[in-house]
């Protein structure tokens, strides 16, 4: 039987929103209160990103802030949680476009400070590259925030099922329903890639506060998993569960089955 103490917490854990624009403004709203603090001390915002349909009510709304309410961005840098291997980044499908196109093109942040993960590179130059991703976020002081999607799989990133906690910025394979999903976006599931370059668990674990934004019915199954069910790899989102710093932000089709 779960810790009492444990499931309280989560329970504290959880908001639901009627629909995915509250949630979704409830979001931004979390991540620009820690962009104006770190302004007001004088420090960089380390922001820890996320790509898919599920951020873009976020990304939209940031943009609004910063276009109609004069939010800087200046003092914002910015990791992406991953990036499809191989993968270049003026593709269509790339996690680079889509930032650029739902987020950046739109803000004052410099380029510099905006880190995705490198989909052309050799694959024998990967695991350096990922050892210096992990640096340079170290170096940085770590993430204030990290923003997550969740997978049909449970995946968070591309932390596919067997990740384990420990887990640190890598290349992955992709799992079936992951390909899946991402088929239309491909144009079928035979074009869309096999792998990919991940920031691990741990490196996201370790995020001073953490949003795992869900909406839709798709996601209400293994929302119940991830939130309910026991802690396994075999749902990388069930790592969560053991942290304080945590946030389910879900609309109500999304905790249907909580």
């Amino acid at each position: 039987m779960k810790n009492k103490v444990l499931e309280n917490s989560l329970q504290q854990a959880i908001k639901v929103y009627s629909n995915a624009d509250g949630a979704s403004l409830y979001v931004a709203d979390k991540i620009a209160q820690i962009i104006k603090r770190k302004q007001e001390l004088g420090d960089f915002a380390i922001l820890g990103l996320a790509t898919g349909s599920t951020p873009k009510g976020v990304y939209k709304e940031l943009v609004r802030l910063h276009q109609n309410e004069g939010l800087s961005f200046q003092n914002v840098v910015t990791f992406n949680l991953d990036e499809y291997y191989p993968m270049h980044p003026v593709e269509e499908q790339s996690y680079v476009t889509f930032m650029r196109q739902n987020l950046f093109n739109h803000l004052d942040i410099p380029a510099h400070q905006i880190h995705i993960p490198d989909g052309t590179l050799s694959l024998e130059g990967i695991q350096a590259y990922c050892d210096l991703y992990e640096q340079k976020i170290k170096d940085f002081g770590g993430l204030d925030m990290q923003l997550l999607g969740i997978g049909r799989s449970g995946h968070i990133g591309f932390n596919e099922p067997g990740s384990l906690k420990d887990s640190m910025t890598r290349l992955v394979n992709l799992n079936d329903i992951t390909r899946e999903d991402a088929s239309d976006d491909f144009g079928g599931k035979d074009r869309v890639p096999t792998q990919a370059i991940t920031m691990g668990i741990q490196t996201i674990m370790q995020a001073k506060q953490i949003f795992l934004l869900a909406l839709s019915e798709r996601k209400a199954a293994i929302i119940q998993q991830a939130l309910r069910g026991e802690i396994s790899a075999e749902v990388p989102a069930t790592f969560l569960q053991q942290l304080e710093h945590v946030e389910y932000i879900l609309d109500q089709k999304a905790a249907s089955l909580l």
